[in-house]
């Protein structure tokens, strides 16, 4: 019963994107299921050279959603569409940097939002940020 309920809400096969990086694991950059597409986490990794985004929480908070944009955009979706996002932060005394970059994204309609401070993050990113939108 279970597999035929993802089946009937899962449409689509796993989304992908050449302008975002490619997954390091067993997941998916985003799946559909109906109108919801569920976006894994990114992290500032450069999809042209595939190595971290190496300076700032600034710097690597644009890379981070420059690469859910790539993924939104592959979906025929934009940052507007977004209506949850996960901030994982390494050091929550960056929150105010990452939050004046996250703002310049996500100006007229913010989605809802969490943040968190985590122990540690793939690659010893800075930031991570996963994310749903709604079309």
């Amino acid at each position: 019963v279970a597999a035929f309920a993802r089946s009937s809400i899962r449409s689509t096969p796993p989304l992908m994107s050449k302008d975002a990086p490619a997954p390091i694991g067993p997941y998916s950059q985003a799946v559909k299921a109906g109108n919801l597409l569920f976006l894994s986490g990114q992290i500032a990794i450069d999809p042209k050279t595939n190595q971290m985004t190496s300076g700032s929480i600034e710097d690597q908070t644009k890379q981070v959603l420059n690469n859910l944009d790539a993924v939104l955009k592959a979906s025929g979706m934009s940052m507007e569409n977004v209506v949850n996002a996960i901030v994982f932060l390494k050091d929550v005394n960056d929150f105010g940097k990452m939050n004046a970059v996250y703002g310049t994204y996500f100006k007229d309609k913010p989605p809802a939002r969490a943040t968190v401070q985590i122990a540690r993050l793939p690659r010893d990113a800075l930031i991570e940020i996963s994310a749903i939108a709604s079309k």
